[in-house]
């Protein structure tokens, strides 16, 4: 997140005396996902964030891969997962390479006893149904239907939910997730013809310092295992930051379309970029506008990259019988297009209510055991008699 902010209280300059009323020193901790070479922020706590008073014993939430090569398009109703109490109860990888996790969560409940940390990667939590806050060491992010909860690996959250009904997308990138570098400049500023810029991403407010001593419950997520720690004083203890490492926010609805006067390929449509993954927004938009456009997408080959649609709302126009929360999967390999009667019936519209996350991994994913009972098994043969 290449936006350099300060909050709270700092000193003036990095790694100089920096003392409270008390005449303790403040506590500096450098964050950052990426060594000393990427993005990081400088924060600074009422007390050392290190002091462990009792470590649990480790649990595997590690998926269970059930097919391990796939050349099959395939489709998944995840609204069918039914919801569970616990955040991390309820999340559910269903496809994993080595560069990601794709998966969903539908907890009913806030996490109120523990907060958690994903040590392993950077989250992208898309809100499908439900509200709340999230809260950080940085703040506060308040979210809603279409939003795009982006967390920095490392980051310890903790989620109230306003609602009891709550369905999440969840990626988990074990590389940072970041804006296109195409919309950006070289210094880090997006362009004029980005279809969203700096005034659209909702950064954390109220800070909070929280000056607390007792036992605080860390999950904390590491190469598929949660490690319960116990810390002596509350996470939140921050009394100010500076620097561009830190949760946000985006709405999916201040995604501006780029439109065209014939068919525009998918990458019009990028939002986030992972280490060899891309995610885009399909949103209502105007169709091509050239007398004989075909609105539909033209068949085209999946040779580089698997292609996953987590379908959200509206009447997606390619594909027939689509369902919210219902995923496709086309892998890379083999050529997928338009449902039958999809393109006839596209051409003369002149405007789409469609709304869908995609997801392009450039290397294939292993399905799990927690995808196979969502699963539509007959989706490959949905072109059979199509024109």
């Amino acid at each position: 997140m290449p936006i350099y902010r300060q909050v709270g209280h700092i000193p003036a300059k990095r790694h100089i005396v920096f003392r409270q009323q008390n005449g303790n020193l403040y506590h500096e901790e450098l964050f950052g996902t990426e060594g000393f070479s990427g993005l990081s922020s400088l924060v600074y706590h009422l007390h050392p964030p290190t002091v462990v008073k009792q470590k649990g014993e480790a649990y595997s939430v590690r998926p269970e891969v059930v097919i391990e090569d796939n050349l099959q398009a395939r489709s998944y109703l995840t609204f069918n997962a039914a919801p569970i109490d616990d955040y991390l109860e309820s999340r559910k990888i269903m496809m994993v390479n080595d560069d990601l996790s794709i998966g969903i969560a539908t907890p009913k409940k806030s996490m109120k006893d523990y907060f958690f940390k994903n040590a392993d990667a950077d989250e992208m939590l898309f809100v499908h149904e439900g509200s709340g806050v999230l809260r950080s060491p940085y703040g506060e992010l308040k979210f809603a239907y279409g939003d795009y909860l982006i967390v920095p690996r490392g980051t310890v959250y903790q989620i109230e939910f306003t609602t009891e009904q709550n369905r999440l997308l969840v990626v988990e990138s074990f590389g940072p997730i970041e804006t296109p570098a195409r919309y950006r400049n070289n210094y880090g500023q997006f362009l004029e013809h980005a279809p969203f810029c700096e005034r659209d991403l909702r950064l954390p407010e109220n800070l909070q310092t929280i000056d607390e001593k007792g036992d605080f419950v860390i999950k904390i997520k590491k190469r598929g295992l949660i490690y319960p720690y116990v810390y002596e004083y509350h996470p939140f203890d921050v009394v100010g930051y500076d620097g561009c490492c830190y949760p946000y926010a985006f709405s999916i609805f201040n995604f501006e379309p780029i439109t065209g006067r014939i068919h525009m390929p998918p990458p019009i449509h990028q939002t986030f970029q992972g280490k060899n993954f891309v995610v885009c927004s399909f949103v209502p938009r105007l169709y091509d506008y050239h007398p004989d456009a075909i609105p539909a997408p033209y068949h085209h080959s999946n040779i580089d990259s698997d292609e996953l649609l987590y379908y959200v709302d509206g009447d997606f126009m390619s594909r027939n019988n689509i369902q919210k929360g219902q995923i496709t999967l086309h892998p890379g390999g083999i050529p997928h297009g338009p449902h039958p009667g999809a393109i006839e019936r596209s051409i003369g519209q002149k405007a789409t209510n469609e709304l869908a996350v995609m997801i392009d991994p450039f290397n294939p994913v292993k399905i799990t055991k927690d995808a196979l009972g969502m699963e539509i098994t007959a989706y490959f043969e949905s072109w059979i008699g199509g024109k």
